[in-house]
């Protein structure tokens, strides 16, 4: 009996091929289009987003991407074409890629607009920060602070904020900040008569940083005091303006206000963006022992921070004791990292604290002791300890403290029995503390809200409201890595 034969068409299909990615010099096309048409239509959000598809790209360039793309954008013949093109590195032709991916319909863009042209400006500029070409980037940095001086388009105020950013930083890099002061200040007055708040904001922070990287803190204070202010535009440069501020009032000896910036900033920086996180956990951390608070545990136990919060949490732990000992030991073993967070100074104004901390405990321990056995608990390594001990008790007696009296005649402290915390006025203003916080919270949260204009008036249509949708899964989607970078 003859066997079946097995049809052909019964046989499983291949798979079909998946379509080959975009290449990076098509994804950077594709971005130009939408700068173009945020210009055409002058809508900023269009230049937010591109600069967001940007930071999305930036780990995948290359020179020959770049390159091919000022080829594209920038006509042949003109200044930028010819100046950006000298900065990058040169490769050799073979190495070209073949845009196989580009489709049918080839992305095509005018010419001469001067977005694109700040667009190629700063996308050269990451390319050589990434590489870590200083020499070069500074002089595009330099090459595009004077373009931007001679434009004043609302649609150019986000490029123009990221080149600040970039322009500072890599001037940061090469330890040459304050050759650039000067240009700073008159960017953000120019920002200031133009209107460009987001350019403001990100300026004044820019100037911030630099007085701040000098220790130039009073400075800083007469500028922040004197700059205009007005509503946030951007999350990352607001928790900036915080912890700058914060640090200026720590310095200043305005440990309150201090602590509620460094908090606040700490609170709303993105989780992406670690170690700003840590900095400011750090600062706060200090401010609260300054204000004799103890953090809690579980400051130092967050993700991705324990390692870097172990030196605060041994100081923490000897300012809660009151050992002196204790408290120079752990100064003197995690100096190095004290002095790179620039902290040791305020490190030093926690002796009192630890001091006046382990003279609370003995006050709490005992009803009667000696001025020489306080002066010994306290470890007191001075000429005259029972003298210098006296002084401490009555300091912190005038401050309250503590509630005790001294006995001159016998060379006691006396210390009156503990009351009733709950027949004060402490709890009822602990309460009241964290009823205005949280309501200082919802505030912001109703502020920060958005709604499209007239969006109570006319209907959404079905293609707006796809592209809306597109938009929303770009911005979730990519907001991560611009966190990451703008921190």
């Amino acid at each position: 009996m003859p066997e079946d034969v097995e049809m052909n068409d019964s046989q499983p299909q291949p798979a079909a091929a998946p379509p080959p990615a975009a290449s990076t010099l098509q994804h950077l096309k594709e971005i130009a289009s939408v700068i173009e048409a945020g210009s055409l239509t002058k809508e900023v959000r269009r230049i937010s987003r591109a600069v967001r598809l940007t930071v999305a790209l930036r780990r995948r360039l290359a020179a020959r991407d770049v390159a091919a793309f000022l080829a594209f954008a920038l006509p042949h013949s003109s200044e930028a074409f010819a100046r950006l093109s000298s900065l990058l590195p040169k490769e050799d032709g073979s190495e070209m890629d073949v845009d196989s991916a580009a489709p049918a319909d080839q992305v095509s863009i005018k010419h001469g607009l001067p977005e694109i042209e700040i667009y190629c400006y700063l996308l050269v500029l990451i390319f050589l920060i990434d590489n870590k070409k200083y020499d070069e980037a500074k002089a595009c940095a330099s090459a595009s602070i004077t373009r931007l001086k001679n434009l004043n388009r609302r649609t150019v105020d986000v490029l123009a904020s990221r080149v600040y950013t970039y322009y500072s930083y890599v001037h940061e890099l090469t330890n040459s900040l304050a050759e650039i002061r000067g240009t700073l200040l008159a960017l953000h007055r120019m920002a200031t008569l133009h209107r460009d708040e987001l350019g403001q904001e990100t300026l004044l922070n820019l100037l911030l940083r630099n007085y701040l990287h000098y220790n130039l803190y009073d400075q800083a204070e007469k500028l922040r005091s004197k700059a205009p202010r007005f509503e946030a535009h951007s999350n990352q440069q607001f928790c900036r303006y915080l912890f700058y501020l914060g640090k200026i009032r720590t310095i200043q000896l305005e440990y309150t206000d201090a602590k509620e910036s460094l908090l606040q900033a700490a609170r709303k920086a993105p989780t992406t963006a670690r170690g700003f996180r840590v900095q400011c956990n750090k600062w706060a951390i200090i401010v609260r022992l300054l204000l004799g608070e103890i953090p809690e545990r579980t400051a130092f136990m967050q993700k991705g921070m324990k390692a870097a919060l172990a030196p605060y949490f041994e100081l923490t732990n000897a300012v809660r004791v009151g050992d002196l000992e204790l408290f120079r030991a752990v100064a003197e073993k995690f100096a190095s990292t004290f002095s790179a967070d620039r902290t040791r100074n305020l490190i030093v104004r926690l002796r009192h604290n630890v001091i006046r901390t382990g003279l609370r405990n003995i006050s709490i321990s005992y009803s009667r002791i000696s001025l020489a056995d306080i002066a010994k608990k306290l470890r007191l390594d001075s000429e005259n300890p029972v003298a210098d001990a006296e002084s401490i008790v009555a300091k912190a007696i005038r401050d309250g403290a503590i509630d005790a009296t001294i006995d001159h005649a016998n060379g006691w402290m006396v210390s009156k029995e503990t009351g009733d915390v709950y027949s004060t006025n402490e709890p009822q203003i602990a309460f009241n503390s964290r009823i205005a916080f949280c309501l200082n919270m919802h505030n912001e949260a109703v502020k920060a809200l958005r709604f499209p204009p007239n969006s109570h008036k006319e209907k959404e249509s079905a293609e707006k409201r796809r592209e809306r949708l597109q938009q929303e899964e770009e911005l979730a989607k990519h907001m991560a890595e611009e966190d990451d970078d703008d921190f």
